[in-house]
């Protein structure tokens, strides 16, 4: 198989390692000429995650990664994903190509999901799939395995995928719901946020109820957009909560304690963009989402952080579910 890598941040070098290293197929990685991450690699061969295979080929130019592979995994920022769309829609390499979506996030301004853009940008002539669950660079270059899911509205093109991308180091599952996976995936860094200002607060035992509640939120939303409010509580999103609630890794959890603690974070934190885009959903559905709510007023609205904590638990009782 092979396969052309779009973005070589921290996710995507690690796609293209582990298509490569472990599952031996063909890889090239496109990166922005003169951008730092793409830079180092092509000056080093490495990043301070991973070593790239040799066998890796690296280029700038969006034309030979359109023309490399009929496969095509995207790893970049969620907000500039439809504007990648538009750039290689008028690509003659454009026909018959099947894409992969290693991205956790929904647009800010519309709420749409990434599949929803994709669909808007390119029609229905290319397949898309999402490639979503718990995982850290560091932790799968160590060799620590984990479990992951891809999911289609194509459930013949789930299984191809699958079929080619699963091994001992990372098992994948067929998802069933791209819907509830896509509004899963991206939430669960809101709720990310949400445990670094715990953190942040010295308030980390109540992560426990952030999990509980937060999962919680979040179905109620699938639910409301059609969805299967069950999907929720599998990989994409409550499988996902360890590594994004808990791990000195996440980006989004170091985000939420250092906001905080009034300390700038250069490194992408998706959760941010994504509390805004749950705004207009929880808006458009007419659903309460008072954590991810909380989570936007502090950012957005520069509401004290302690005060929008402290409101979440002078909410009316009522029964769990």
């Amino acid at each position: 198989m092979k396969i052309s890598v779009v973005g070589c941040g921290r996710w995507g070098s690690c796609i293209a390692w582990y298509c490569s290293a472990i599952k031996k197929h063909d890889v090239l990685v496109y990166g922005l000429k003169g951008a730092p991450d793409y830079k180092q690699l092509v000056e080093t061969g490495k990043n301070e995650y991973i070593t790239m295979p040799s066998e890796v080929v690296l280029t700038d130019e969006l034309d030979c990664a359109m023309r490399f592979s009929d496969t095509v995994i995207v790893s970049i920022g969620a907000q500039h994903f439809r504007g990648f769309l538009r750039e290689i829609k008028d690509s003659k390499y454009l026909a018959g190509k099947q894409f992969i979506l290693c991205m956790k996030g929904l647009e800010s301004d519309t709420g749409k999901r990434l599949t929803e853009i994709f669909e808007e940008e390119l029609g229905t002539d290319n397949r898309v799939a999402i490639w979503v669950g718990p995982g850290h660079v560091q932790d799968f270059y160590a060799g620590m395995p984990s479990c992951m899911l891809i999911s289609s509205k194509d459930i013949e093109y789930t299984k191809f995928l699958v079929s080619e991308l699963n091994s001992s180091l990372i098992r994948f599952y067929y998802g069933e719901d791209l819907l509830g996976a896509e509004i899963g995936a991206a939430s669960k860094n809101v709720m990310g946020i949400a445990a670094g200002v715990l953190d942040g607060f010295n308030y980390s035992g109540m992560k426990g109820a952030l999990m509980a509640r937060g999962a919680r939120e979040i179905s109620r939303l699938v639910a409301a957009m059609g969805g299967d409010e069950l999907t929720v509580y599998g990989l994409s999103h409550l499988g996902d909560y360890q590594a994004t609630l808990f791990s000195e890794h996440s980006h989004n959890r170091m985000f939420g304690e250092n906001y905080i603690k009034k300390v700038p974070m250069a490194k992408l934190a998706e959760g941010v963009d994504t509390s805004r885009a749950l705004m207009k959903l929880a808006e458009k559905y007419n659903v309460e989402l008072p954590i991810s709510t909380a989570i936007y007023e502090m950012i957005f609205e520069k509401k004290d952080p302690k005060e929008t904590m402290e409101k979440l638990f002078d909410r009316s009782t009522k029964f769990e579910f």
